[in-house]
């Protein structure tokens, strides 16, 4: 297998794992609105949203995983998801200071997560397998 197959191969399957982990956090909005409103209130600081919300929020994030997932318009939905998953990591910055309490050690995963998505955006051009770009 050539270099450039290997990368395209390599950037495939990190899309996929990456769109993974965010179809579960997409699907815990709809199964438990509730658990979405409680993590809005505890690190966004947003409190006081009923269902609709997430289920609007959902059907929006459900798009965005489709498009990325086509490699659909990578620019946009790469950054799009690096974005989110940014702003998703960095707002869990207390969890960081006490990692040995139940459960903040899971939130170091969201690190390797983040690099996945930075080397997506930057290695765009080079993720031609299964995109319809």
């Amino acid at each position: 297998m050539k270099v450039d197959q290997r990368m395209a191969l390599s950037l495939l399957l990190l899309r996929w794992s990456v769109a993974l982990v965010l179809l579960m956090w997409t699907i815990d909005k709809f199964v438990r609105p509730e658990h979405a409103a409680a993590v809005y209130e505890n690190f966004y600081f947003i409190g006081g949203l009923g269902a609709t919300p997430f289920y609007i929020l959902g059907a929006l994030e459900l798009v965005l995983i489709v498009a990325f997932v086509a490699g659909f318009r990578k620019r946009l939905t790469y950054g799009l998801v690096l974005f989110i998953h940014a702003v998703s990591t960095l707002s869990a910055w207390r969890q960081y200071f006490a990692p040995f309490q139940d459960p903040n050690l899971l939130f170091f995963a969201a690190w390797p997560m983040l690099a996945g998505c930075f080397a997506l955006y930057l290695l765009r051009d080079m993720d031609t397998i299964g995109t319809v770009d």
